[in-house]
C-alpha cells in the first residue's frame, strides 16, 4: 500500500459529562450544533479541507448514533476506495484490556491501522470543539521547524487558563514546559488538542507510556510530558481564528450564540474551509403570517406561528402561536405548544414543550443566567418476536 504523508485520528469517544442530559444517549461529537450540524462535522470537515483524506475516528460511548451519522464519509468526501474515514472501536485482545483507558492508549491500540499507510506525520484531533482550520498549513510549520511534536495553541484569559493544557514556549516557538489544567498558569498559551507528530516518536512514546501502569494514559497529562523529558523538539503553533470548546452546556450554548453574530470569527476564515454535514432531507420552513422573526437561524422543515428571537431552531422544529423562544438553542424535532415561553435554554430532540409552560430563567437582574437543559424524548421502539 502506497504511503500517506499524514493521517489523522480523530478522537471521538468521550462520555461528555458535563453535557448532562445532551449525551445520556449519545457520544459528545453526535451532539446537533448550529441548526444543520453536529460537532464532529467541523474536525470532519477540517481534514477534508486541508487535504487529509484518512481518518480513524476513535469511538467508545454512545458509538451507535455517531457511526450511523459518519457512515460511510460520503457527505465530507471520505468515501475512498484508499483511505476515507474509519470508525475504530476498541475491541477484546488476548494481551490487553479491551477499553480505551485514555486519548493516548486510544491511538496506541490503533497502532497496526496507523501502520497500515506508514505515514511521516499523524494529526492526532479532538472531536469536540468548534473551529475552521487548514491543517495543511500546520503540517508545513511542523516540516519547517523539524519538530517531533507541533501543538496548536490559542491566546485564553489567566481566568481561563486553568481549565486546560498550558505551554510554554521561547521567543523560537520551542515549547520548554507543559502543564495540564496548572492550579497556577505560568502562561495563557492554550493546548487546541490539535498535535502533529512524527509517526516514529508517536509509536516509541505511545509504546513505552503503555508499559507505565501507573500512567493516565493520556497525551496532555503523560504523552507530552514524557517528549519534553526525552529532550524531544516540541513546537507551539498559535492559532489566530475561533476556537471554542463546547464541553460544557453553557460553552455549548454560547457557541450557538455566537453564530449569530455576522461578524463572529468563525465566519471569518478562508470561504474554501466550508463545513460539510449529513443532513436529512426536509421540506422548506413555514413562517405564518404575523410570525416574529429576530436574528435567528432557522433551519429546514420547521413551522413557525409564534415568536423566535437571537435564537438557533434546529430542522423540523414547531412553534405554536403565541409561543415564544428567546435566547435558547432547539435541536432537531422539538416541539413548543401555544403560549409557552422557552428562554436562556437547550433543548434536546423531539422534547415537548407543553402549552403555557415556563422553560429556563430570565436575566433581568444583570446576573449571568444559568443555561437550562431539557433532555431529549426518546422514540419508543416497537419490540418483535
Amino acid at each position: 500500500m502506497k504511503k500517506k504523508k499524514c493521517i489523522a485520528m480523530l478522537l471521538a469517544g468521550g462520555q461528555g459529562s458535563r453535557l448532562g442530559t445532551l449525551t445520556r444517549h449519545i457520544a459528545k461529537p453526535a451532539v446537533p450544533f448550529g441548526g444543520k450540524y453536529r460537532i464532529i462535522d467541523f474536525t470532519l470537515s477540517n481534514c477534508v479541507n486541508s487535504g487529509i483524506d484518512t481518518v480513524g475516528v476513535l469511538t467508545q460511548y454512545k458509538p451507535l448514533e455517531l457511526n450511523d451519522y459518519i457512515g460511510n464519509g460520503q457527505p465530507w468526501g471520505l468515501d475512498r476506495n484508499r483511505g476515507g474515514v474509519h470508525i475504530l472501536q476498541p475491541y477484546a485482545r488476548t494481551s490487553s484490556k479491551s477499553w480505551y483507558e485514555g486519548t493516548a492508549n486510544a491511538v496506541f491500540q490503533n497502532l497496526t491501522f496507523i501502520e497500515r499507510y506508514d505515514p511521516r506525520y499523524v494529526l492526532v484531533l479532538s472531536g469536540d470543539h468548534i473551529y475552521r482550520m487548514d491543517y495543511g498549513k500546520l503540517v508545513a510549520f511542523h516540516e519547517e521547524k523539524e519538530a517531533d511534536c507541533t501543538i496548536a495553541v490559542i491566546d485564553v484569559s489567566k481566568e481561563e487558563a486553568s481549565r486546560f493544557g498550558i505551554v510554554e514556549a521561547d521567543d523560537a516557538g520551542r515549547i520548554v514546559g507543559f502543564e495540564e489544567k496548572p492550579k497556577h498558569p505560568k502562561s495563557t498559551k492554550a493546548s487546541m488538542g490539535v498535535y502533529v507528530f512524527n509517526c516514529e516518536a508517536l509509536k516509541r512514546y505511545l509504546t513505552e507510556d503503555d508499559k507505565q501502569d501507573a500512567s493516565s494514559h493520556d497525551f496532555g497529562k503523560n504523552i507530552i510530558p514524557a517528549m519534553l523529558a526525552g529532550g524531544c523538539r516540541l513546537v507551539a503553533k498559535e492559532f489566530l481564528g475561533y476556537w471554542k470548546d463546547v464541553g460544557t452546556t453553557e460553552s455549548l450554548w454560547e457557541a450557538n450564540m455566537d453564530l449569530l453574530n455576522p461578524t463572529c470569527e468563525l465566519y471569518q476564515a478562508d470561504e474554501n474551509l466550508r463545513i460539510y454535514a449529513r443532513n436529512e432531507e426536509r421540506p422548506p420552513t413555514f413562517v405564518a403570517e404575523g410570525a416574529i422573526l429576530e436574528n435567528a437561524i432557522v433551519t429546514k422543515g420547521c413551522e413557525i406561528y409564534g415568536q423566535v428571537t437571537d435564537s438557533v431552531i434546529s430542522g423540523g422544529c414547531v412553534i405554536e402561536p403565541g409561543a415564544a423562544v428567546l435566547h435558547s438553542v432547539l435541536l432537531p424535532g422539538v416541539y413548543v405548544e401555544e403560549n409557552a415561553k422557552v428562554q436562556n435554554a437547550i433543548v434536546g430532540k423531539n422534547a415537548k414543550i407543553e402549552s403555557g409552560s415556563l422553560v429556563g430563567e430570565d436575566n433581568d437582574d444583570g446576573k449571568k443566567t444559568p443555561i437550562t437543559v431539557v433532555a431529549e424524548k426518546r422514540k419508543k421502539v416497537s419490540k418483535t418476536v
